[in-house]
């Protein structure tokens, strides 16, 4: 897997807060924007995250190259809607190969063989079919989840946080964890007070929403609801 952030909102911090600071002032925004320092804005994000108010975060987005993952992960990434994608067609481009994904917990085990065959099949079909005249868009069927692909996506920094709650967690499939925990550190670096509790939905909240699902390391609501009653 390869991600590489392409290009981003300049700023993104200081459009965030010269956005929010909108709501509450008079002044106009190109005005807010001028006088915005770092300090500032890193102050008055703060106080966003604090507040829950996350609609200013939607004015910056961040567009990433992705290289080197599954379809099975495409087809859970695209499910978060709030997003631009274009994607290396099956229909145009072939199939060569090396373009596999093979799942650690198969490539660390003793039926490894199994995958690998399972693969070698697969391949020799597809380049019958496509030696046949058969066109790659219905060539393309007999390719497995594990065919690598590779895309340009975008999102905007609210959708992204969003992202991170439901995909850095330890529940989430390791392929789509692996992604997105390297896209935090890069956002993160980028924006560092915007993504100050970029991560699992408990890094966010504070606690674990997944109920009875939970790994356990962080507490649920209800046993933190219970603590303050007791207390």
């Amino acid at each position: 897997m390869k991600v590489t952030l392409l290009t981003h909102t300049p700023e993104p911090e200081k459009i965030v807060a010269a956005a929010a600071r909108c709501c509450y002032s008079n002044d106009d925004p190109n005005n807010l924007l001028d006088k915005m320092t770092d300090e500032k804005a890193a102050k008055f994000l703060q106080k966003l995250n604090d507040l829950g108010h996350q609609s200013p975060i939607e004015h910056v987005s961040f567009t990433f190259s992705i290289s080197g993952v599954s379809r099975a992960l495409l087809a859970q990434i695209t499910r978060h809607r709030l997003a631009s994608f274009s994607v290396r067609s099956q229909r145009y481009c072939g199939f060569d190969k090396a373009d596999f994904i093979k799942p650690p917990s198969i490539a660390n085990s003793n039926v490894e063989n199994i995958f690998d065959e399972a693969l070698i099949e697969t391949k020799k079909n597809y380049d019958a079919l496509i030696d046949a005249g058969i066109l790659k868009e219905d060539a393309r069927m007999v390719l497995p989840n594990a065919a690598a692909t590779s895309m340009v996506l975008t999102m905007n920094a609210r959708e992204l946080l969003h992202f991170f709650s439901l995909r850095c967690c330890t529940r989430a499939q390791w392929e789509i964890r692996d992604l997105a925990n390297e896209m935090a550190t890069i956002v993160k670096k980028i924006a560092p007070n915007l993504f100050a509790k970029a991560g699992a939905a408990c890094v966010q909240l504070g606690y674990c929403p997944e109920g009875s699902f939970s790994c356990g390391k962080a507490p649920s609501l209800e046993k933190l609801l219970k603590a303050y009653n007791n207390n």
